[in-house]
């Protein structure tokens, strides 16, 4: 009988201390967080107006011309860890951001047309010039270009251009035109066939005015100034021919 009461008393003591601890260590964490998350309190110096945040502001409190007041920031790890969390979201938002981007622009699929010349024409140097007209659906994106090129060599960027035949030669000619991104890749192009073709009475001309500027260079000192001589009195000639006629009777 004195032994089961014995160990009865002492299962009473054992119970009680186990609750004992678990309540202690319910506390204690329990008031770790209250700890980590302790205020912060602004203390301003009234005389030099020097600001110090602390989280103990009794040791402010015995000294003579301290503001003490309390802020709405809080210390502990719970802040911390969110603003973390905010910080990695954040960044993966902005490393997702280029590839979508990137993704958006390479998924644009233009239509490049030239409208001018519409087909295979033939052009006559030198008179005449190559205008060159695009279109381009739809509007081009941020950093993409058109850029004109004649038989490989860049004459333009934009969606006009005007080429010169003068320093063409005559036959087959090519126009080509080339959407770019910005990283120099082609999105799209297109090319059209122009002919040129040289003028033969411009050419004629332009031979024989040649033939008589070198037989003139050709010529002695004298037969030049007789040469002018007579072009100067083919002029007065000419002058004097183109004059009005009047008649005796009105001049008498």
């Amino acid at each position: 009988m004195v032994s089961s009461l014995k160990s009865t008393v002492f299962l009473n003591k054992g119970l009680s201390l186990s609750l004992l601890t678990g309540l202690i260590i319910s506390a204690a964490s329990l008031y770790a967080p209250m700890a980590n998350a302790a205020a912060i309190y602004k203390v301003v110096d009234e005389k030099t107006g020097q600001v110090t945040f602390t989280d103990r502001p009794q040791n402010y409190e015995q000294q003579a011309g301290k503001e003490i007041s309390q802020t709405t920031l809080t210390t502990g790890n719970e802040t911390n860890s969110s603003n973390s969390n905010s910080t990695e979201s954040s960044q993966t938002a902005s490393n997702a951001a280029p590839a979508n981007d990137s993704t958006a622009k390479a998924a644009v699929n233009y239509q490049l047309t030239i409208t001018e010349p519409s087909e295979e024409r033939a052009y006559r140097r030198p008179a005449q010039s190559i205008n060159v007209a695009l279109q381009v659906q739809p509007a081009l994106q941020a950093g993409a270009s058109v850029r004109i090129y004649f038989d490989g060599n860049e004459v333009a960027q934009g969606l006009n251009a005007t080429i010169a035949t003068i320093d063409a030669l005559p036959g087959a000619h090519t126009i080509t035109a080339v959407i770019q991104s910005d990283k120099g890749q082609t999105l799209q192009q297109v090319a059209r066939t122009v002919y040129v073709i040289q003028n033969n009475t411009t050419l004629q001309n332009n031979k024989k005015i040649a033939e008589q500027l070198l037989a003139y260079q050709n010529l002695p000192w004298h037969q030049k100034v007789m040469l002018k001589l007579r072009q100067k009195n083919g002029k007065q000639a000419n002058s004097q021919s183109s004059k009005p006629m009047t008649s005796n009777a009105f001049t008498k």
